[in-house]
Order: structure tokens, then sequence, then C-alpha cells
């Protein structure tokens, strides 16, 4: 997982930064990004290897046990893992899952681009914008 925030959804976002409703909105984005890294990392690990439990995905990932908890419990109900008496085992909706993913990622990618440009031209514009509504 990348580094950066590693909060759970409806986690109270931590930024020294000022605080603006935009900030929050972009904090939510990047936590709920953090938490699709998080669900791959142990979606990656599952995959190819035997069924693993929730201490030892934990500990293979250096990840708190609530957080890998939670994980298993998304990854579940999206139906891509399924639990054993061994652990975590991946199921044939995986393949799906990951193609589904490089689609959507190609999507966002294409769109956070489109916002960065409309970013930098605002950001050039702000020095001489109105004031007020």
């Amino acid at each position: 997982m990348p580094p950066g925030k590693d909060a759970e959804p409806g986690d109270d976002p931590e930024s020294g930064g000022p605080s603006s409703e935009g900030t929050h909105l972009v904090d939510r984005i990047s936590s709920e990004l953090d938490l699709l890294a998080r669900n791959v990392d142990i979606l990656e690990r599952l995959s190819g290897n035997p069924p693993m439990g929730i201490i030892r995905l934990s500990e293979a990932l250096h990840l708190p046990i609530h957080k890998v908890r939670y994980s298993l419990h998304l990854l579940e109900r999206e139906g891509v893992i399924q639990p054993s008496a061994d652990g975590a085992v991946v199921t044939d909706r995986s393949k799906e899952f990951w193609s589904t993913l490089d689609e959507s990622l190609d999507r966002m990618n294409a769109l956070i681009q489109h916002l960065k440009e409309r970013a930098a031209e605002y950001k050039g514009r702000a020095a001489g914008g109105r004031k007020g509504y």
C-alpha cells in the first residue's frame, strides 16, 4: 500500500493544512483510495497463496488487525474472497475484480488528469479573481 493516510471511511482526517469543505472532500477521496490500495494488497497476497487468516495477513502486510478484518469484510461482500477453516481464499470472481479494477483506474486516471488541468487553469486566475459571491 502506498504511504499516506490509512484511515477508515468515516474517520476524521487529521491534516495540518487549512480546514475547508474542499479539503475535507479531497481527504475523503484520498482515504477511499488508501482503502482500495489496502484491499488490493490483501487480495494480491491471497491470490496464488494458501489460505491466510487475519493475523497472518496482518503480520505479512504490516497492518493492524482491525484494518485487515475490515478489508476482508469488504472483499467478502464483493464476492472475491470467501472464508474457509484455514483462512480467506480467493474466488473465481477475483478475475472479474482485477479486470474491472484496471478499467476503473484508467477512467479515474483520465478524470484526475482533467481535474489537474482545470485546477492549474484556475490557480492562475485566482490572483486577480472576484471577491465575494
